[in-house]
């Protein structure tokens, strides 16, 4: 096997490696400069009025479950 420093391999690992890193540094600019950020509007949600009447109903109701649990754990 021959030694990469002497026989001048080692110029091709490096060229390799930095065009790989050039490459990274590209797409990371191309993601910062065409990246629109839109801005969210927030959302309010009424607690106060909804909250009373679902305590009221979740009382109200029976407890029934919609699914079936099996009888055996696998």
């Amino acid at each position: 096997m021959q030694n990469p420093f002497e026989s001048g391999h080692i110029k091709n690992y490096i060229t390799f490696y930095a065009s790989v890193v050039i490459i990274m540094i590209l797409f990371f600019i191309a993601t910062t400069l065409f990246h629109d950020v839109k801005e969210v509007e927030k959302k309010v949600f009424e607690t106060e009025s909804k909250s009373a009447e679902k305590k009221e109903s979740v009382q109200e109701t029976p407890a029934t479950h919609q699914f079936k649990l099996l009888e055996k754990a696998y």
